[in-house]
């Protein structure tokens, strides 16, 4: 079965709209953990949009599951990631002017670059991930970078049509059971909500779906606990 991953940058969201010191993020993280999560992800963006250092900071030191920092594959990042030495780490794409990340890591192009970064994180001592298309070649080329574990792109199924949903949910599948071979780590995550996660919960092999905006969302009208167990429910009773 599946863990889940709350993602809380959506809390930070709604504090920086307005630089207040509300809502409070240390709260987040223990009514998140007391409602059933099972680690607690933060994207520390370069542009500061959301996540704050000071949140990876309180979250190290207050944390009783686990920590999954998300971050790009710059140096200023590395330094950070080597201080606050999280659980996991996933490597991400970053464009300043998107809404939310739009893709998986072009590993192809930046090989190198992820390369370098990837050693240069050894001294974090966390396990590394690459958020990636579910693409063979691509997994292959993760598999090549020595990380441990992959976080598969779901937009793309998320957003699909419902004619188009069963085709994306076959490739998750097939990129799936092919990390699961040459044994990484398998995680999902981007655009799952209350209506299309149990088709991914379903499949097998992948260890954590890593979701915040819907739960979030959602934690308007039910607040936060009642959110997350709603959505740990729907993973649990997918199988």
């Amino acid at each position: 079965m599946a863990k889940l991953g709350v993602n809380l940058d959506h809390v930070a969201t709604i504090r920086q709209q307005r630089y207040t010191p509300y809502p409070d993020m240390l709260t987040a993280i223990k009514i998140s953990e007391d409602s059933g999560a099972d680690s607690i992800t933060m994207h520390l963006r370069e542009d500061r949009r959301h996540i704050q250092f000071e949140d990876i900071n309180i979250a190290r030191k207050n944390i009783k599951t686990k920590l999954n920092l998300e971050m790009a594959a710059t140096e200023e990042m590395c330094v950070i990631a080597n201080q606050i030495k999280p659980d996991f780490i996933c490597i991400v794409p970053e464009k300043r002017q998107e809404l939310t990340t739009e893709g998986g890591l072009d590993v192809k192009k930046y090989f190198s670059s992820i390369k370098s970064v990837v050693k240069e994180l050894s001294d974090s001592n966390a396990v590394i991930s690459l958020f990636i298309e579910p693409d063979v070649e691509i997994i292959s080329l993760a598999k090549d970078l020595n990380v441990g574990a992959i976080e598969l792109h779901t937009g793309k199924y998320a957003e699909a049509k419902s004619e188009d949903k069963k085709h994306y949910l076959e490739k998750i599948k097939k990129a799936s059971d092919y990390a699961n071979n040459i044994s990484l780590v398998v995680n999902a995550g981007h655009g799952l909500d209350y209506t299309n996660v149990k088709e991914i919960a379903r499949i097998d092999n992948i260890n954590e779906l890593n979701i915040g905006h819907s739960i979030i969302a959602e934690s308007i009208f039910l607040g936060l606990s009642e959110a997350i167990k709603k959505m740990k429910n729907l993973i649990e009773s997918a199988k």
